[in-house]
């Protein structure tokens, strides 16, 4: 009988371990999750998980559940034919534009991008469960708070599965398993025995042009294991391992690159090792951490739904110490093809927008990857330079590898002469809002003058006004010789603009004052932006905005770097508004998802609250797949756009979470705005935690149209200068009224000091 005894406990504790390991993934459903009754049945819409290391897509393929399982660094490095040539130079690109002879420029650059399939990044492989038996999906779900997808059938089996946060892993378990309820490992197809219908860069050129050996699958006993050699000494594996408890079946799988030390097939043996339930316990504790850092509550249900889902998406897609958010990012395509435009680093707009959600959405911590590769490239970047422009100082190339290394492509935007001062400004965002005075010396003034080095050689002084050999503005006029213009482009005179300005403004920060009248004497030389006839920004002296077009370079004066700002005065309110009312006369018909985002943090600086909600509204609405990636064309063919593909990249993603926070606060111009373009009739809106210029936390409530409270946490200490949110000049702090002076309330505040105020 006692051992009849011992065996029944044994089996209830076995039966309680297997329901227990389901049960303690434990999970939060918001109203902003995604959810489904079905499966996507094409790679980019399926469910994104991530780390910015590894990343998984849930979806559909034929008869099989897919997971497509990618990683951040695997690419295919080879040289780019051409580039570090005979003529890879400036000077000769120069010569060629005043000669006329534009094609040996474009055969040079373009076509090799157009042509070759690499360099590129590289998917990594499929798992695959197959479906048969399975009946009806019941629902599929993305927890957003907890970063799990969970599907479910009505056949009562259910599948919980999870990218590990800060681990390169990925784990599943699945509850009420069947026997053919299997992992199988699905590699891409590298050999040339089976050719997929080829494209071009945006389609994608078919993974059979790389001209890999088809590498092994190894299968063990609840193991798999894929290698495969990629172009050179490179390398990846994927590795899945898998073990039965009782009705549930747990597995986890890795992804790994020779770039790294680490190996998939360890990796999963160690992981399993250590359970499902400690690495799910780091897992939450990352993820509870990141959500605790900001909140918002909007009263439009379309845009908290899409803000939610972009913040979740980055919290998936950058770390402290990861590479920038590429065009995809850890969702690499998984339809035998390259990913669009070969999911490079595109610095021609991109990888910007994709940083600009880091600073109010109070996220520096994650957003420092961006500025962790571009200081650990910089040698690589100054080769560049000087091989290329013949300059000191420090260029990116506009469209780069993994490692920095240019990639051509459109050449205005590719090689564009001033591009680097575009990134070097989020060096400057990272120092004004987290106020950190050794960042500012060790690396943010340093990335800066390396920048200014390289324009103020570039550019030369012609009847007392410093000028460039060659401008552009990127897009403006495609790949064509027109797109090189012979005066400033408002694009490049902005970007140097703003390298000499930060570049003053950061050297006297640090007392070094003959560096910061240098570089102010050299702003001083620049020429006034160019207008149009009705005051607005022009693309150049004589070329107006006049057909539609989805780039705005035009008037980044304005946004993001707001050298041309409201705050000024009339005479740039009405810069500002005539560009915006060129914009929208002209209308979207080519423009993409990433210029409704843009549009929206415009109106968001013009105090347009309604024009800020409406085209975030429209990008949500009209240019996202159902889980939220932006697909560049107009999704609803509602006229939105004359674009209509859905080549999926996101940049108009993050830049969508940033119209929100411009619509909530602003700080750039050293006042801090709260609420500064809401809707009329937003009347209940709060905010916790946004962070504001001078490293200081912001949390905001307005109730039935009036502002309830706002708190204030001092990191660094230091004066807040607060345009009054109040309806009265009655303000209080706890029982103590507060000054307020012309609609300003000054407060200066101690590290770590807190302030509420009411009225």
């Amino acid at each position: 009988m006692k051992h009849l005894t011992v065996i029944l406990l044994l089996i209830i504790s076995i039966v309680g371990l297997s329901s227990c390991n389901q049960n303690e993934l434990t999970v939060n459903p918001e109203n902003y999750d995604l959810t489904f009754n079905d499966l996507a049945t094409t790679w980019d819409e399926g469910m994104p998980l991530g780390n910015a290391t590894v990343g998984a897509l849930v979806w559909q393929k034929d008869s099989s559940l897919r997971i497509s399982l990618d990683r951040v660094d695997l690419w295919d490095l080879r040289p780019t034919e051409n580039i570090w040539g005979e003529n890879f130079s400036f000077e000769w690109v120069y010569n060629q534009v005043m000669k006329n002879d534009y094609k040996p420029v474009q055969d040079m650059f373009d076509r090799p991008y157009d042509r070759d399939p690499a360099p590129s990044k590289i998917p990594g492989a499929g798992m695959e469960f197959n479906l048969a038996g399975m009946g009806e999906v019941e629902s599929i779900r993305l927890y957003l708070k907890n970063a799990l997808c969970q599907v479910k059938w009505k056949n009562g089996v259910s599948m919980k599965t999870f990218v590990h946060a800060t681990r390169p892993v990925g784990w599943f378990v699945v509850e009420n398993a069947t026997e053919s309820f299997l992992p199988v490992l699905v590699p891409p197809v590298y050999n040339r025995g089976e050719m997929i219908k080829d494209g071009d860069p945006v389609s994608g050129l078919s993974l059979t042009r790389l001209g890999y050996e088809q590498g092994p699958v190894k299968q063990e006993p609840n193991k798999i294991v894929y290698h495969q050699k990629g172009w050179g000494d490179f390398y990846y594996d994927v590795a899945i391992k898998w073990e039965k408890r009782g009705t549930d079946l747990i597995g986890v799988w890795s992804v790994t690159s020779s770039l790294v030390e680490e190996k998939a097939s360890e990796l999963v043996d160690n992981m399993l090792g250590e359970g499902i339930e400690k690495h799910y316990g780091e897992h939450m504790e990352w993820w509870n951490t990141y959500w605790a850092k900001s909140s918002v509550s909007l009263p439009d249900s379309v845009l908290q739904k899409q803000y939610y889902n972009e913040m979740y998406k980055f919290g998936s897609a950058t770390r402290e110490d990861s590479y920038p958010i590429s065009l995809q990012s850890v969702w690499t395509a998984d339809n035998g093809k390259m990913p669009p435009w070969k999911g490079d680093y595109h610095h021609d707009l991109n990888t910007q927008l994709s940083a600009w959600p880091t600073y109010a959405g109070n996220r520096l911590e994650e957003g420092y990857g961006y500025l962790h590769t571009l200081w650990n490239q910089r040698e690589v970047n100054k080769k560049y330079t000087k091989t290329f422009y013949g300059t000191n100082g420090l260029n990116v190339p506009g469209v780069a590898t993994l490692t920095g290394q240019p990639m051509g492509g459109w050449i205005q935007y590719s090689f564009s002469p001033t591009v680097s001062a575009w990134l070097a400004q989020h060096f400057y965002l990272h120092w004004k809002y987290s106020a950190d005075q050794e960042f500012l010396k060790e690396r943010g003034y340093p990335y800066v003058k390396d920048v200014a080095v390289h324009l103020e050689e570039l550019s030369e002084l012609k009847d007392g006004k410093r000028v460039l050999p060659l401008c552009s503005s990127p897009e403006i006029f495609n790949n064509s010789l027109q797109a090189w213009f012979h005066t400033y482009t408002n694009y490049d005179l902005t970007m140097v603009n703003f390298a000499f300005m930060a570049a003053a403004e950061m050297a006297d920060a640090l007392g070094l004052k003959q560096e910061a009248d240098h570089w102010q004497s050299l702003r001083s030389e620049l020429p006034p932006y160019e207008l149009d006839p009705e005051g607005g920004l022009a693309f150049a002296k004589g070329f107006n905005y006049e057909s539609s077009h989805r780039h705005f370079s035009h008037l980044m004066a304005f946004h993001p770097f707001g050298l041309i700002d409201w705050s000024n005065g009339k005479e740039d309110q009405k810069i500002i508004q005539a560009t915006i009312d060129k914009l929208l006369e002209v209308g979207p018909g080519a423009w993409c998802g990433y210029s409704y985002s843009w549009l929206g943090n415009l109106q968001a600086r013009a105090f347009n609250g309604e024009g800020a909600a409406s085209a975030l509204r429209d990008f949500a609405n009209c240019f996202c797949l159902r889980n939220t990636f932006h697909a560049n064309g107009d999704q609803s063919k509602s006229g939105k756009s004359g674009f209509t593909y859905r080549p999926f990249t996101l940049e108009g993603n993050f830049a969508f979470a940033s119209g929100i926070h411009e619509m909530l606060i602003q700080s750039h111009t050293g006042v801090v705005n709260i609420f500064p373009a809401i809707p009329n009739d937003w009347e209940d809106v709060s905010f916790d935690k946004l962070r504001a210029v001078g490293a200081f936390l912001i949390s905001a409530n307005r109730k039935n149209g009036q502002m309830v409270s706002v708190d204030i946490v001092s990191e660094k200490g230091g004066v807040l200068k607060l345009k009054n949110p109040f309806a009265s000049e009655n303000v209080m702090s706890g029982t103590n009224p507060v000054q307020v002076e012309d609609g300003m309330i000054v407060l200066e505040m101690k590290e770590g000091e807190k302030i509420s105020l009411t009225s």
